[in-house]
């Protein structure tokens, strides 16, 4: 039987178009024939239902947190698109800081789901939630678009998320030289000595070498799809590698994919008339984009 792929869609920032691909993503794995469920974790600002035209939502993610159903699955809602359901995330204040134990529940809950691919919509920014659940995903994309800004935001994302799963290791391996190590390496100005990655674990192997090596493979094993979303010039194909190689340099981190999605001026009509546009239009720029990024996501 094959195994349910968990894809995580983030976004260093708001604003990038990450429920947007998110939910056309959504579409065309569907199109192609694997039962998927959408799953809005933007807790707190959940609004991937109105992508697909869904107005009228009987449980939420929120009653799954307040025990008001007893499992995610009752949850899930149907789109009217086949092959594609949904899981709304509610807009329960606070939840966006979900205790260990729900956390570690939910995450049982989403593996119980039956579908062949669950694409989980995350907040923007790098809380706990977020990061946490990138990674416990088969996939990560992270979605940005080519300004400058937007491009160091990827990199300070990524560096968060790294730095919160050494320290989740750390802790659970009780090394408490490597953790004070690692609040080091948080402040490269003072500790210049602990610049990049492999800085830290030249560092970090004379103190722990066994936690240390066993942490290293959290780095060989994070290979992120990076998005450049709303691309218009050759420029803005450039970012890509502006992100490539701030991350392979400082943070040890090779991307999977560089995929690019063009801008689309029927993208936010498709929006505002809650349709996905890839059911709208096809053909457009944006949703042979996203077709091709679907077909990449069926090659592992």
């Amino acid at each position: 039987m094959e195994r349910q792929k968990i894809i995580a869609i983030a976004g260093p920032k708001g604003g990038v178009g990450k429920s947007t691909i998110s939910a056309n993503l959504a579409v065309a794995l569907a199109g192609i024939g694997k039962k998927v469920i959408a799953v809005d974790f933007d807790l707190g600002g959940a609004n991937l239902n109105v992508f697909f035209g869904i107005c009228e939502i009987k449980h939420t993610f929120d009653d799954f947190v307040s025990k008001k159903i007893s499992g995610l699955d009752s949850a899930v809602i149907k789109t009217g698109i086949e092959n594609l359901r949904m899981i709304h995330g509610g807009d329960m204040p606070n939840i966006a800081d979900l205790p260990f134990n729900q956390k570690a529940d939910l995450i049982v809950q989403l593996f119980k789901l039956d579908c062949d691919m669950a694409i989980l919509d995350l907040g923007a920014g790098s809380s706990a939630n977020v990061v946490d659940f990138l990674y416990i995903a088969h996939k990560t994309l992270i979605v940005t678009t080519p300004e400058v800004t937007s491009v160091l935001k990827v990199y300070g994302f990524v560096k968060s998320a790294l730095f919160r799963w050494l320290a989740v290791h750390f802790k659970t391996r009780q090394s408490v030289g490597l953790l004070s190590l690692l609040e080091k390496a948080r402040d490269p100005k003072n500790h210049p000595e602990l610049k990049t990655m492999d800085d830290f674990f030249r560092n970090a192997v004379q103190i722990d070498p066994e936690t240390a090596e066993s942490a290293k493979k959290i780095l060989t094993t994070f290979r992120p799809t990076i998005i450049i979303n709303r691309v218009r010039t050759t420029n803005d194909v450039k970012s890509g590698d502006s992100i490539k190689a701030l991350m392979g340099q400082y943070l040890g981190i090779l991307c999977a994919e560089m995929i690019i999605v063009p801008e689309d001026d029927t993208v936010r009509r498709s929006i505002a008339s809650m349709k996905p546009l890839l059911l709208q239009n096809p053909a457009a720029p944006f949703s042979l984009a996203v077709k091709q990024l679907a077909l990449k996501l069926l090659e592992d």
